[in-house]
């Protein structure tokens, strides 16, 4: 990773929590004619010099969207290239992240039968061999949706209310909260999607309710970290009123 231009950066206000849209991959390779495998290939290395410049300014958390629920739709061969992968880079990059103090997260339904054994087992190997770090929390959305994860924390609320766990009016923001996939994952305080889309295409629906949205035009193999601390320098910019309103207004 070249060095980094944080002169503009306060350190005093980084935000806790960085969701990225890593969009982009198939178009980039298609302007080079290339197969669409071929972006989400050079789309690796991004990811891991964005972890290391989250590393860099002090991130906390930081989450990239690596697989949508929604994503099963797309050619055989590009999902089964996906979900190895998925597997390669857990193999080349586990001890590489473990000491620099990353601990790894999986976001998403991890218990689809469509996942391949192997996958899920490396998944829970990474979570496990990370789990004491706390310098960065590095979250992977994988087979993630977000509407999904709602759904999901809804049932689970219901089977206690029908178990007598509970009762209805107990179901809160915060009950709701507590059953999501990681509940001691903060809400985004800032997402970036890549690419020139502006959608957040079902990626933490729950949590990003105030987040500060950033959409730049780079396809994501073309992102770095420098463009993610240019992210961070403009929501330092923002006033956040989480709707209320300025003083004096």
């Amino acid at each position: 990773m070249t060095r980094l231009d944080l002169d503009r950066l306060d350190p005093d206000r980084v935000p806790l929590h960085v969701g990225l849209i890593m969009d982009g991959n198939g178009r980039w390779a298609q302007s080079r004619n290339l197969p669409r495998t071929s972006g989400h290939a050079a789309g690796e290395s991004v990811l891991f010099e964005c972890v290391e410049g989250a590393l860099s300014i002090g991130l906390r958390w930081l989450s990239a969207y690596t697989f949508s629920t929604e994503n099963w739709s797309r050619h055989s061969e590009e999902v089964s290239f996906l979900m190895w992968f998925n597997e390669d880079i857990l193999i080349r990059r586990l001890d590489s992240m473990a000491e620099m103090g990353v601990r790894l997260h999986f976001c998403g339904d991890l218990a689809d039968p469509r996942i391949p054994d192997r996958n899920r087992k490396l998944m829970q190997k990474a979570e496990h061999r990370t789990a004491s770090n706390d310098r960065l929390h590095l979250v992977l959305a994988f087979n993630y949706g977000g509407r999904a994860e709602i759904a999901a924390a809804v049932r689970t609320l219901t089977a206690e209310v029908v178990a007598g766990l509970m009762s209805p009016e107990e179901i809160t923001e915060t009950t709701i909260a507590e059953r999501l996939h990681i509940p001691a994952m903060p809400a985004p305080d800032l997402i970036v999607r890549t690419s020139g889309e502006m959608r957040v295409s079902n990626f933490l629906l729950w949590g990003s309710a105030y987040s500060e949205l950033i959409f730049v035009d780079t396809l994501w193999p073309d992102f770095g970290a420098q463009q993610l601390v240019d992210a961070v320098v403009e929501y330092q910019h923002r006033r956040r009123r989480f709707g209320g309103a300025e003083t004096g207004r």
